[in-house]
């Protein structure tokens, strides 16, 4: 990387003369300056590859440089040097973020070697940064499966509001994945690089609760021997998700929000304020409507939070997604597992199809792999299934026609379809409408047109 841009920084002429016509005999870009005033406005008006800096300087030193370099600049890697090294000053260089310390007078073969090194590993975690970004806007979403309307439509609502500071309410049954569509947020936001911190509020009581949301100062209770840092200050810049919001108390209400309106809170037992910047992401598998109406969820919390609202369906309530969902996890269970198993039966994907999920995905993914780890064929077949699922009642529309739109049933039996979902149904217009994606006229004139107004099978007509 001899084509790097260098800022030299020395405030010794004759050293930073020698210096630059050496480096650029070398073939790197090269600014020479000699005083930290002069380093810091190159700096603000060029971007640098790196920065190598004497730590005496008569205007400030090289650590006060460095500082700003990790404040301001943190792409830019940072290289002291110093006539007067000492073992301490070499440690705390390091602990201070610079790449080395070199100590004058300065071989030419060691700094050559150093700035070698540092423009290396820069160009490394450059890199591994953008496969880290593509990474994060790949699996934001896409291990999040469905073709559903409605989880298109959650879709397109995390990417209209994840680049913003906009506090999210994800609601739905459990097992639903909320935690995934919270981590899907973070993950295409700009807050990426910063922490994602997950706090499932209803697996704690309120007292230790508030410790682990704000913190504590030592000897705020029994047992608090030292000061411990909340989840809203580790997710400063960064995320913080409050998993199961329903079963906050009243008193912890009114502290979350304190901190959602103004961004502040004190430590338990402290007297210290703290201000955080931390995008806000809730969820709940309980209807705050209710809990409001009966008093057991403060309004104006309610409302504060519920500024963009993502329900997520019942996997019961999306059936075309679950010959989708199925094979997914079978390919990661099969990853974990070291085992090969090419598929499902066409009878245990029926079975699947017409079962309810009241554990919702979550129980999908524990039923799949425990039908991987003690099936023995290669490919799950009915038997393989646990018995609670093959003793299940089928709940949905036959697997023939399940999810179909009549756009994509054109291609078969139209007329098959159609009777089918209306057999499904009970012979409900509004429901076989729904079901196969038209609307109610567009039914009707269908089922005329095919012969089937009255349920009695007649000959179709010319389509």
């Amino acid at each position: 990387m001899k084509d790097a841009s260098i800022l030299l920084v020395d405030d010794d002429r004759h050293v930073l003369d020698s210096m630059s016509n050496w480096l650029r005999s070398l073939g790197y870009h090269l600014d020479p300056v000699a005083s930290f005033h002069d380093a810091v406005e190159h700096l603000q008006r060029n971007r640098y590859d790196l920065v190598l800096s004497d730590i005496r300087l008569d205007d400030a030193d090289g650590f006060a440089l460095l500082k700003f370099c990790c404040e301001q600049f943190p792409q830019t890697s940072v290289i002291l040097m110093t006539g007067y090294a000492t073992m301490d000053t070499g440690v705390e260089a390091l602990r201070a973020g610079a790449f080395d310390l070199l100590t004058k007078p300065l071989i030419d073969q060691e700094l050559e070697m150093s700035l070698s090194r540092a423009l290396s590993q820069r160009e490394v975690l450059a890199e591994n940064k953008q496969l880290k970004a593509q990474l994060d806007t790949r699996v934001g979403l896409d291990n999040i499966v469905g073709h559903d309307p409605r989880m298109q439509h959650v879709f397109d609502v995390i990417e209209n509001v994840a680049e913003t500071r906009a506090t999210v309410l994800i609601t739905g049954e459990s097992g639903t994945g909320k935690s995934m569509i919270a981590r899907a947020i973070h993950r295409r936001s700009d807050r990426r690089d910063k922490a994602f911190v997950e706090v499932a509020c209803g697996a704690m009581p309120e007292t230790l609760l508030e410790s682990e949301l704000f913190g504590h100062v030592a000897g705020a209770f029994t047992g608090a021997t030292g000061t411990k840092i909340g989840k809203f200050k580790q997710a400063h810049l960064g995320t913080i998700f409050l998993d199961e919001i329903g079963t906050a108390s009243t008193s912890m209400q009114v502290k979350l929000l304190r901190i959602l309106q103004d961004l502040q809170f004190e430590q338990v037992g402290g007297t210290e304020t703290f201000t955080v910047d931390s995008r806000v992401v809730l969820a709940t598998n309980e209807d705050l409507n209710e809990a409001v109406a009966e008093g057991r969820f403060r309004e104006d919390l309610f409302y504060r939070i519920n500024v963009i609202n993502i329900e997520l369906p019942a996997l019961r309530e999306r059936p075309a997604d679950i010959p989708l969902l199925s094979q997914y996890f079978l390919r990661q269970v099969c990853e974990d597992v070291g085992k090969e198993v090419e598929g499902f039966s066409s009878d245990a994907m029926d079975l699947m199809q017409g079962y309810s999920w009241p554990g919702n995905v979550r129980e999908m993914q524990n039923l799949i792999e425990r039908a991987v780890l003690l099936g023995r064929g290669g490919t799950i077949d009915v038997d393989d299934l646990a018995s609670h699922l093959r003793s299940a009642p089928v709940t949905s529309i036959p697997a023939s026609v399940v999810g179909r739109t009549l756009k994509e049933a054109l291609a078969g039996p139209e007329r098959q379809i159609i009777r089918d979902v209306l057999d499904a149904n009970n012979w409900n217009r509004n429901a076989t409408a729904e079901s196969l994606g038209i609307n109610r006229t567009t039914l009707y004139k269908k089922m005329k047109r095919l012969g089937l107004e009255d349920g009695t099978p007649q000959l179709p007509s010319t389509i």
